[in-house]
């Protein structure tokens, strides 16, 4: 299975890039405008033209990824998880302070 590409300024291959690179910096999030998975805000506002387009926070469509892995997961899954069910890989709890810039 070929494993999903993030986009932005990205560092390694779990998606940790410029702006958010600690060991806990795996998961990308699914803009609602161009489809892509990127590896934060920062790196989409300096690719794309278009905002950041937001899902609503309880859609059932898979809009987080496990950079590590590759899992794609619901927001409201990842929401209730702290590190990727599939690979161990845990996630920063930082990342919710950033919530409102990718789902609403």
């Amino acid at each position: 299975m070929e494993k999903t590409t993030i986009w932005g300024n990205v560092l390694d291959t779990a998606g940790r890039c410029v702006h958010w690179h600690s060991d806990r910096d795996v998961i990308a999030n699914r803009c609602a405008t161009c489809g892509k998975f990127y590896a934060c805000y920062e790196c989409h506002q300096a690719y794309e033209s278009h905002p950041f387009g937001r899902y609503a926070a309880q859609t059932q469509q898979k809009i987080v990824l496990c950079g590590v892995c590759g899992l794609q997961m619901t927001y409201a899954h990842y929401e209730a998880i702290d590190q990727c069910e599939s690979c161990g890989a845990l996630f920063n709890p930082g990342c919710s302070l950033h919530k409102h810039l990718y789902v609403q």
